[in-house]
């Protein structure tokens, strides 16, 4: 079941990226960043979807997932 998006959960889904800034400064590069956003919201979109994310992982790095089917 999905949840129902708010401002709130926006906020929620963006606070891991500002505090990863705020301890490290900053992304050493732009592929650097670009890759811990997909990462971060594959994550979280697993997470809504009430999935296991190890499980999830494991299964996009053998070439399915449950985002494209």
């Amino acid at each position: 079941m999905l949840s129902k998006h708010c401002d709130n959960m926006a906020e929620r889904d963006l606070r891991p990226a500002k505090v990863k800034l705020k301890v490290s400064n900053c992304f050493r590069s732009f592929e650097g960043a670009e890759t811990y956003a997909r990462i971060a919201s594959f994550v979280s979109t697993a997470r809504k979807h009430d999935r296991n994310v190890f499980s999830e992982l494991c299964t996009t790095f053998e070439g399915h997932n449950f985002i494209t089917g």
